[in-house]
């Protein structure tokens, strides 16, 4: 069983944001492992290891060659790595994005199930596992907080607001994991040693098969604008009960036609 998990690798959310000149998030220096995908590495882990083996195989898109999210990673056990870094990619999009994860896994080779987060904690689209799973021409399997793999199918729990869905797809697919579907590791100092090791395949669009207008701006389509700061959140009201608030209360719950 051979598994590719996307990882991102972002600026440290502990630490104030700054934005580029053209709006997007400035990602110079350091990047560290995003705490959500953390989970789809745990999974894959562990699925890996109840199918009797096989490789996980951690997939990343960053600039700079940066690799410190992905050493993380690998010290929680992953085998190696495929990084996309090329300048090409600054300004890319979801689609294109999803086109370069999916040209990654295919570099990869032999992968039966990529893991995905259900979305990045710096972007938050959540279209991508979906978007790599059509470019893939696999089938898509989302919101999972339980995953079993057998007899060439993926079963999960699909997170549901009033529970969860049952739902299998034949292999190969792609599925994306919710926070909390396992508890992941820490990686331990031996694993944390073997990472400096383990290899990481650094390649550019060009290496892909990918054209430079095919990703970033040039292939974008979407375009930032602008960027301002959200308003300040208003007090609330505050109502002193005289034994007639919660009439009140039933008026502002009519507002909202929640009653």
């Amino acid at each position: 069983m051979n598994i590719a998990v996307c990882v991102k690798q972002i600026p440290d959310p502990a630490v104030p944001g700054k934005l580029e000149a053209d709006h997007t998030l400035e990602r110079a220096g350091k990047l560290i492992l995003d705490d959500s995908d953390s989970y789809g590495v745990e999974m894959s882990l562990q699925l890996a290891e109840k199918a009797g083996g096989g490789d996980v195989v951690l997939i990343s898109m960053a600039p700079n060659g940066e690799v410190s999210g992905l050493r993380t990673a690998l010290a929680m056990g992953a085998a190696r790595a495929v990084l996309v870094s090329d300048d090409a990619l600054a300004g890319s999009d979801a689609l294109s994005t999803a086109k370069v994860i999916a040209k990654a896994v295919e570099r990869a080779g032999d992968i039966d199930l990529v893991v995905t987060a259900t979305e990045s904690t710096d972007g938050y689209t959540g279209t991508i596992p979906a978007q790599v799973a059509e470019v893939l021409g696999w089938p898509s399997l989302t919101f999972a907080k339980h995953v079993e793999i057998g007899d060439g199918k993926v079963s999960i729990q699909r997170q549901t607001e009033s529970g969860f869905d049952e739902v299998e797809a034949s292999l190969p697919a792609v599925v994306s994991v919710t926070a909390g579907v396992v508890e992941p590791r820490y990686p331990s100092f031996k694993g944390i040693m073997a990472a400096k090791n383990k290899p990481v395949d650094q390649v550019t669009v060009a290496d892909l098969g990918l054209s430079a207008d095919q990703v970033g701006w040039a292939g974008a389509r979407q375009k930032i604008v602008n960027v301002g700061a959200a308003p300040e959140r208003e007090a609330g009201e505050k109502i002193e009960d005289d034994g007639e608030a919660f009439q009140r209360i039933v008026q502002f719950l009519e507002q909202l036609k929640i009653v």
